[in-house]
């Protein structure tokens, strides 16, 4: 079978570059350029640079900087699938191997954004001397912006996809800090202040990756062979913190993708980490002591399924400030998203750190609902319980120390503990302790059925 290459696909012209070959960005920000040129009549071309030494743009450059990708899940309950060769990335540059190249982009004037995704621990600040291949991501783009500023060109729209708080000031800071230990000047440090826009962003998408046990037949489908096939969900979603001029440059709303150009990120990153995340959360200990293995199965289990949805309508969403039909549509979204099948997403890696998860994505939820209502909100307070009762009796993924101090500890030893909540939570004391004698007593589906028809113990 013929490997897919370019015939009279012609490149577009060279405007993007990008700190990532990963499944992620090619099924996330490659694909919405891919989108803007063919249904707009875009012409946005990406130069992909491999940010680590071991990485694929060998295998990028073997098929002309072409892949497909195939899109598969749900659509208001309906199973939906899509495919198509993305064709945005022009060639792949591996820095390490060919620097002289990396630093030849700069000098391009077409070349206006940056993207990356180079993993949480990417966007870092090391003190340390001016060395191209042993510096981080944040010292190897100061560099290329030096170069950049030496051409005498303007600067750049970066909008890091890095899944840390804050990602493009954090990015710009270590950026500023690395200008200043290796003497780029004072110009260059007001050229990089004023010339460039560093975008918080908020990245939502499952990407699946390259499709092992389904990649023969897939190929079979499209009659050829695809060494870069990546795979991910419908549902997308990409809030950026910026002006909305850019969105002039970059009209993705026109292309009919949801990317949304805002001035503020943290109301869009706490619904997510509180519907998404949150949901996740609220629902796992429940599902791992009733032996339920995925979110889908959870999904398909009367009682867990009628529990998490009480919880996320009518305990989550009334604490957050935003439009109710909006964040409505947004758990619709999430569900979909727990229903998909051709995603198996287990709760055992849902798990790990739950305490510390609980903390940021759950107990907001529990506090906001008790400042509004009055009262304590039965079925978050119940996760909550079934989180310490999984701890004592379950398979626990977490810090030794967490885990030992659950199993040994009183209910309220567990509450009142501020290292663990960032707060001493006794006032859910009762009402934590009654869901525990319940979940013991009788099981997490008896228990929960009880919470969900009375709310809490008489």
């Amino acid at each position: 079978m013929e490997l897919l290459k370019r015939k009279n696909i012609k490149k577009h012209t060279e405007r993007v570059l990008q700190f990532g070959e990963g499944n992620f960005l090619r099924g996330f920000v490659d694909w919405m350029l891919d989108v803007l040129n063919k249904r707009c009549g875009g012409d946005f071309g990406v130069v992909v640079v491999q940010p680590l030494e071991g990485g694929r743009v060998d295998a990028i450059n073997e098929q002309d900087g072409l892949y497909t990708l195939y899109l598969r899940g749900l659509i208001n309950g309906v199973k939906a699938e899509e495919e198509g060769v993305v064709d945005c990335i022009t060639r792949g540059i591996n820095p390490y191997e060919d620097t002289d190249e990396f630093f030849k982009c700069a000098k391009n004037p077409k070349l206006r954004y940056i993207v990356s995704n180079t993993t949480e621990a990417g966007i870092e600040y090391r003190k340390e001397e001016c060395d191209f291949k042993n510096t981080t991501f944040p010292g190897r783009l100061t560099m290329f912006l030096k170069a950049r500023y030496d051409a005498g060109l303007g600067g750049f729209l970066l909008l890091p996809c890095e899944l840390i708080d804050k990602n493009g000031d954090n990015l710009r800071e270590c950026v500023l800090k690395y200008a200043a230990d290796w003497d780029y000047g004072a110009d260059f440090i007001k050229w990089v202040n004023e010339e460039n826009v560093f975008t918080n962003t908020l990245v939502d998408r499952i990407v699946t990756g390259y499709p092992k046990d389904a990649a023969d037949e897939m190929e079979q489908k499209f009659g050829y062979h695809d060494n870069m096939i990546d795979t991910a969900e419908i549902f997308h979603l990409w809030v950026i913190e910026g002006s909305t001029e850019f969105a002039k440059e970059l009209p993705f709303d026109k292309a009919g993708l949801n990317v949304i150009w805002t001035n503020d990120v943290t109301p869009y990153k706490k619904r997510k980490v509180r519907i998404l995340n949150g949901a996740h959360t609220t629902l796992v200990s429940s599902a791992m002591l009733m032996g339920v293995e995925t979110v889908r199965e959870a999904m398909d289990d009367e009682i867990l399924s009628e529990y998490i949805k009480k919880s996320v309508f009518e305990e989550i969403i009334p604490t957050i400030d935003m439009e109710k039909n909006e964040l409505v549509k947004f758990a619709d979204d999430v569900f979909d998203r727990f229903r998909n099948p051709f995603i198996k997403h287990c709760w055992s890696s849902i798990a790990l750190n739950s305490v510390s998860k609980f903390k940021v994505r759950v107990l907001p939820s529990i506090k906001d609902y008790m400042v509004k209502f009055g009262c304590v909100p039965a079925c978050l307070t119940f996760a909550l319980a079934a989180l310490i009762v999984f701890y004592k009796t379950g398979t626990p993924n977490d810090d030794k120390e967490v885990i030992d101090f659950i199993k040994r500890s009183s209910t309220a030893e567990i509450l009142s503990n501020t290292e663990l909540w960032d707060d001493n939570l006794i006032y859910l004391h009762e009402l934590t302790e009654k869901y525990i004698f319940m979940i013991e007593k009788d099981g997490v589906k008896d228990a929960l059925k009880c919470v969900m028809m009375k709310g809490s113990i008489e």
